[in-house]
Parts: structure tokens; C-alpha cells; sequence
């Protein structure tokens, strides 16, 4: 079924809600931890994944996977980078933080296409990535001066693995497509959970989740995941790039908001101000080029 235009947009928001659902709740867990709630969360997205790719696709989805070649176990790498940080920094900063953090992903994604391609920037990106890294900056430095902020430091690094992770495999796939070549993303994905998984239950060892958790947990694998997940690649094929990343941008505020609501967790004033400097860049940057694109035609 192809999807028409409104009903992607209106996906794509569904979409930013169930990923913003990670943040608040983790707040309510009552064992797990660190690197046992990333494994547990990307083992639940496996078994979801190896129920709907199946009937999304068939048994096509496997031969995919067999025959994607390097491209496609980069990508697969690229998203178990970005499961596996995303928890942990969660489990590391507020939630905020977490988000403000990788919703810089479009700017760094335009950086690496630059170098790595050959994509020209336009003068409105290389502002409106200045501006976003000096967003950036002001949250990163109240934290170095704060009494405990270490810990959040490390955190808020650690989500910029997945924004990083996201523009590596952006620049896959799309040195790959120059090429001739496809990278079904959905596939990926698959692999992405499976490599998180094995990477991170050594590192869980002893497993203390109770079965409240658990439910949490499996709960993330399904509906914050790996459901989310697929629709996005869905919704990816018929919204323009530019679209896409405005409205992922939900995610920011979903996620902000929830947590304050759900789990009583507000951003702090300078989290506030960096916030605001770096989802401004974004939206500027993405509605200019929108504007100057349509005037063009």
C-alpha cells in the first residue's frame, strides 16, 4: 500500500511519540540498568523484527540480509551504534540532554556528506551548524562547572554517538546508491538489534530485571522500536528529506515533555537555552532550504 503525502506526515508524528516513550520510561524502572536495559531492549527488538519483517516481506527479508554485501552490515553496524548509545546515555544524563544532543544528526549528517561526498553546503547550513554547536557547547560547559556533572558529561557524549552513527549511515547508503547499489534500511535494522544484543549481554551479566522491567523493557523493543522503526523507512520513501527531519524534531519536545510530565524530570535553564539554539539552527536551516527549493520551481 503506498502511502499519500498527509497520511506520512501524520505517520512520521506517530512515529516521533513512540520513539519519545524511551526516556520517561527508563525513569521507572526498578533493577535493570546501563547495559542490561540496552540488551534487553534490543533482544525484544529482534523478536519483534523476526515477527513483522516476515510478513512484511517474506523469507526475502533473510536472502537481503545474506546478500547485502558490506554496505548493508555497516549500515547494520551504524544502528547498533546508535540503540546502544542511545540507552546508555539515557541511563547516564537527563533525558534533555540526551535529546537535544542527537537531534543534531541532519547538521552532522550535511558535515560528513561534505567531506566524504563531495556535497556542497550551503551558507545557511555551515551557520546553522555553528549555531547548533554552540548550543552544544553551553550545555556541555554548565556541566563541566557543575558539582556532579562529570557523570552527565559522559552521558551527553556518549548520545553523540548516535547522531555520528546516523550520518555514517546516511553517507552509506548514499555512496552506495551512487554506485548502483540499495541498502534496504529495514533489513538493517534487524541486524543493527542483533549486533546490540550480543555486544551488550556480556556486559549485562548478572541479570537483575524483574519481571516489572521486563514488561517495560519489551514494551521499548516493540512499540519504541523496532515498530517506529519500519515506519520511518516507510514514511522516508515518500516525505522529502528536509520534511523528515523537521519532523523528527517532535521527538525533541515529545520526549522533553514526557519526561517532565511522567517522571519529573525538568530541563534545566541552560539545557532550555542550548535547546533552543540548536533546534532553532535545524528549523531555520531546514525551512529556509525548503523555501529557496520551492521558489526555485
Amino acid at each position: 500500500m503506498k502511502l499519500s503525502h498527509s497520511h506520512a506526515v501524520l505517520m512520521m508524528v506517530l512515529v516521533t511519540l513512540m520513539w519519545s516513550i524511551a526516556g520517561v520510561t527508563t525513569r521507572h524502572l526498578e533493577s535493570a540498568h546501563s547495559f542490561e536495559i540496552t540488551f534487553w531492549r534490543s533482544f525484544f527488538t529482534v523478536l519483534s523484527l523476526l515477527v513483522i519483517l516476515p510478513l512484511l516481506q517474506g523469507r526475502a527479508v533473510f536472502a537481503k540480509i545474506r546478500q547485502g554485501g558490506s554496505a548493508l552490515w555497516l549500515s547494520g553496524v551504524c544502528w547498533a551504534v546508535m540503540f546502544t548509545a542511545y540507552m546508555l546515555a539515557l541511563s547516564l544524563s537527563p533525558v534533555a540532554n540526551v535529546l537535544v544532543t542527537m537531534s543534531i544528526a541532519p547538521l552532522l549528517t550535511a558535515l560528513l556528506a561534505r567531506f566524504a561526498i563531495g556535497h556542497r553546503l550551503p551558507m545557511r547550513t555551515w551557520v546553522a551548524i555553528a549555531v547548533a554547536g554552540a548550543g552544544i557547547v553551553v550545555m556541555y560547559g554548565t556541566q563541566l562547572s557543575s558539582a556532579g556533572g562529570t557523570g552527565q558529561l559522559v552521558g551527553t557524549l556518549i548520545a553523540l554517538c548516535v547522531p555520528l552513527a546516523s550520518a555514517v549511515n546516511w553517507t552509506v547508503v548514499q555512496r552506495s546508491h551512487a554506485q548502483g547499489k540499495e541498502v534496504d534500511l529495514v533489513p538493517s535494522v534487524l541486524v543493527g538489534a542483533v549486533l546490540s544484543s550480543l555486544v551488550t549481554l556480556p556486559l549485562a551479566l548478572p541479570l537483575q530485571a524483574t519481571p516489572h522491567d521486563l514488561g517495560l523493557l519489551a514494551m521499548l523493543g516493540s512499540v519504541q522500536l523496532a515498530i517506529p522503526c519500519i515506519l520511518s523507512v516507510w514514511c522516508a520513501r515518500v516525505l522529502k528529506a528536509p520534511e523528515v527531519s523537521l519532523l523528527q524534531l517532535l521527538e525533541v519536545l515529545f520526549g522533553i515533555t514526557l519526561a517532565w510530565l511522567g517522571a519529573n524530570e525538568a530541563p534545566g535553564m541552560v539545557v532550555l537555552l542550548g535547546g533552543t539554539l540548536v533546534l532553532g539552527a535545524l528549523v531555520s536551516n531546514e525551512a529556509l532550504g525548503w523555501w529557496q527549493r520551492r521558489a526555485v520551481l
